[in-house]
């Protein structure tokens, strides 16, 4: 949420906060009445309006309740909080397909159900953000991918070379309910708010089948897991039981019995210790996942040993890197093969040549977000080479596209120079590289 909230709320989360920070053990008795509050609500929505996404099983769009009138609306759903009659409908399930060809399942509650979680959300997010242990850097304010991407590379700069390198098998529709909810009654005795979370993880999941039908399942509530991945309150309950394994992890005595540390994000994480260690974390690792009731994708869990090794992380390759200036032999990081080869494949699907009747204009702004949008984030550690790929393709993508647009003979290299792609059209030049002949035109 990049929204700052109204003074009123931003004290009440400041108040939160400074409570569950000061008295580590003590439990909150009065949350739900703060839910249903006028302004949590309002912000809640904007929050949810701002994040816009697909409407849910009802069909309910941001329109249809801007045309019924916003507050008659935040108005009515208040009162079902207050008056305990809200009940969640049913969570829409649609697959995003997966760069190995495989399906993600997302889900996505209705806007009313959005806006009631995410009300919950600005109550819960600030005591439970006092509990949340350094490793941790998903779904937190002043946190980022790129700060665990960080948080890697200077333990490795520090010598732990060896690391696993761990995945889990559908972590968010594996966490068991019973214990997630041990985790927020630690902090939490307001037994209304606690039926509110039950509530929210035993909700049914409608999908439509190729033919169009509809289909309820309750495979949440009937096996006790499971938490819908796009759900607004799923975050912080995916990080809040993820919290069990990093904290046991030092509690346990683990991280200095075997001087091996987390870089957690989500659901993906490492374990990074010196050299001779990485068997043994793996091992206690697997036991303690068995006991959270997690289970270890062991296909894709590996121990990784550099420089001779290298392994992915966030969207990074970790291994060997050399120095452009002298080409010496270092530890970093730099964006991984196959992120780079997914946005050359989005940039050509915006090139191709059935897309010349757009406006060559509208297609450079559509270049431009795209290599922003990349460069935005992999933007640490050796990412000149990466980029120069990158911007490679994409001249020579352009180049062709308007080739065809145009009708050109000949040469499309002379036809349309670096100079006038980065000029004349305004395409974005990544940091780092040349517009040079050599480079930027073979």
């Amino acid at each position: 949420m990049s929204l700052k909230p109204p003074e009123k709320v931003g004290k009440l989360q400041a108040a939160l906060h400074d409570k569950a920070k000061r008295s580590p053990s003590y439990r909150f008795y009065l949350l739900y009445d703060k839910v249903y509050r006028a302004d949590v609500m309002a912000y809640a929505y904007e929050c949810c309006r701002r994040n816009d996404g697909a409407p849910g099983v009802d069909g309910q769009t941001f329109d249809d309740i801007e045309k019924y009138g916003r507050g008659r609306w935040l108005d009515e759903l208040a009162e079902n909080l207050r008056e305990k009659r809200y009940q969640p409908q049913a969570v829409r399930r649609v697959w995003i397909p997966k760069p190995d060809g495989k399906q993600r399942p997302l889900g996505i509650p209705t806007i009313r159900d959005r806006v009631v979680q995410m009300a919950a959300v600005l109550v819960l997010g600030p005591i439970f953000e006092a509990d949340m242990p350094s490793e941790q850097y998903a779904y937190r304010e002043g946190r980022s991918a790129l700060d665990a991407v960080e948080a890697v590379n200077e333990w490795l700069y520090r010598g732990y070379t060896e690391v696993v390198d761990a995945d889990l098998s559908g972590y968010f529709d594996s966490i068991p309910h019973a214990e997630l909810m041990k985790s927020v009654a630690r902090r939490v005795s307001d037994r209304h708010m606690l039926h509110l979370i039950k509530m929210w993880l035993g909700a049914p999941v409608e999908e439509t089948d190729e033919q169009g039908r509809s289909r309820r399942t309750t495979r949440n509530k009937d096996d006790g897991r499971g938490t819908p991945q796009g759900g607004v309150a799923s975050p912080l309950l995916a990080n809040l039981y993820m919290r069990r394994f990093v904290l046991g992890w030092r509690k346990l005595g683990h991280e200095r019995r075997l001087n091996a540390h987390i870089v957690n994000y989500a659901d993906d994480f490492v374990i990074v210790t010196h050299p001779g260690g990485a068997e043994e974390a793996t091992a206690t690792m697997r036991g303690m996942m068995e006991k959270l009731r997690l289970t270890v994708n062991e296909t894709k869990t590996r121990i990784c040993r550099l420089p001779e090794e290298s392994f992915d992380f966030l969207g990074y390759t970790f291994g060997r890197q050399y120095s452009p200036q002298n080409g010496r032999a270092y530890l970093g990081r730099r964006p991984a093969k196959k992120k780079i080869r997914r946005l050359c494949g989005e940039i050509s699907a915006v090139t191709d040549r059935r897309t010349t009747w757009q406006d060559v204009r509208e297609l450079v702004e559509d270049l431009n977000a795209k290599l922003r949008g990349w460069s935005h984030y992999f933007c640490v550690g050796t990412v000149v080479p990466a980029y120069e790929t990158i911007m490679k393709h994409t001249r020579r993508r352009l180049r062709r596209w308007l080739g065809v647009k145009h009708k050109v003979r000949g040469s499309v290299v002379a036809r349309y120079p670096s100079a006038y792609l980065h000029g004349e059209l305004g395409l974005h030049l990544l940091p780092g590289c040349t517009t040079g002949w050599k480079r930027a035109n073979s």
